[in-house]
């Protein structure tokens, strides 16, 4: 249980963190899909580990294997099978923990769960699964772009270092340019800078990764539980290290009246539009074909290189000395993440509101 996503393109992840390999089953696709291979590449090399001097050293080229469900370069409509051999194990890192659980990671609540736990890397609990849903996210996305809908994310704020800036004035194709991918070139390398500066003092800092999914139609969403922005929120929470999320003018939205914060429809065209925004897209939980954004809070990654008191498994009091290799802030390997989790709960939407009206059956 737990380990599969979605109702109509549905993904089931597998795998942990020093296993032989990590894999996704993506289920639902429909036939007939182009598969581009390299495009799926491309998405893994900008979450894989080791990229940069703000993110974890370890050495993961994460080179997938398609292992079913495409012939002559098209999905066949069968459950599509991805796995991602794990290639820079070093397992001996985790063994000063066998016994002990690390503050804010999952070793005691998995250990309390199951009564047994894999503490090379946290297991099944670490942030190396989200590479499986990347590559599902990538066939979500291309079965997106053929309805011309593009989900973007960026790295929005690291600490109390905030860009400060509407995403309509910000130009997304910097967002690669930059190792922290932030589309601000100034306040990235501010970012950077902070981040370094933090992984220098064997410490760790937190961030929000902004996303902003643009073309979408109108109608995605299914009332009352299933509402579009509770799916979106728990695909975001259901990532390793997020503790926050808001879409549309969020928390800030509650400083404001209802006649500065009501979206007035108006006619462009054949098309309804609204003159603001501040719904994020989403009305009574179902999109109406404006932007779609949200906002994702990261929190300090756990593992700190330094000295801490905690508890082993028979609850003796232990210290427990940070090693291996960690990222000293996450965000900047989250934004693929984030996007992957979005492409994936609208490529669901799209195909469930295909049932919504007769004359679509």
């Amino acid at each position: 249980m737990g380990n599969t996503f979605g109702k109509l393109f549905k993904i089931t992840t597998f795998g942990e963190s020093h296993g032989i390999a990590l894999g996704v089953t993506v289920e639902g696709c429909p036939a007939g899909l182009d598969i581009d291979e390299q495009f799926i590449r491309a998405e893994m090399q900008r979450r894989k580990p080791g990229q940069s001097k703000i993110t974890t050293q370890r050495k993961e080229e994460d080179e997938i294997e398609l292992l079913s469900g495409v012939f002559e370069g098209k999905s066949t409509g069968t459950p599509i099978g991805i796995i991602i051999r794990n290639a820079d194990q070093k397992s001996k890192d985790y063994s000063h923990i066998a016994d002990k659980f690390r503050p804010s990671h999952a070793d005691y609540t998995y250990f309390e769960k199951y009564g047994i736990r894999d503490y090379r890397g946290g297991g099944r609990s670490s942030a190396r699964e989200t590479a499986a849903r990347v590559a599902g996210g990538a066939i979500a996305k291309m079965l997106l772009a053929k309805k011309g809908i593009k989900i973007t994310a960026f790295v929005s704020q690291v600490g109390e270092l905030k860009l400060d800036k509407d995403y309509r004035k910000l130009d997304f194709s910097e967002i690669e340019n930059n190792i922290v991918r932030c589309p601000d070139p100034q306040t990235a390398a501010q970012m950077i800078e902070l981040i370094d500066s933090v992984r220098k003092d064997r410490d760790t800092i937190g961030g929000v990764v902004s996303c902003v999914i643009q073309h979408a139609p109108a109608g995605l969403g299914e009332p009352v539980f299933d509402r579009l922005h509770a799916e979106l929120g728990k695909a975001m929470l259901s990532i390793n290290a997020v503790k926050g999320f808001e879409f549309g003018s969020g928390f800030e939205g509650v400083k404001m009246r209802g006649s500065q914060h009501n979206d007035a429809f108006v006619k462009e065209g054949e098309q309804v539009k609204t003159k603001t925004n501040h719904s994020g897209g989403i009305q009574g939980g179902i999109s109406n074909g404006e932007d779609i954004y949200f906002r994702v809070a990261f929190k300090p990654v756990a593992t700190i290189m330094q000295d801490q008191e905690s508890l082993n498994e028979s609850g003796d009091k232990v210290t427990v000395s940070g090693k291996g290799r960690h990222d000293p802030c996450v965000v900047p390997r989250a934004v693929p993440i984030v996007e992957a989790m979005a492409a994936l709960v609208i490529a669901d939407y799209l195909l469930l509101a295909k049932s919504n009206k007769l004359r679509d059956i």
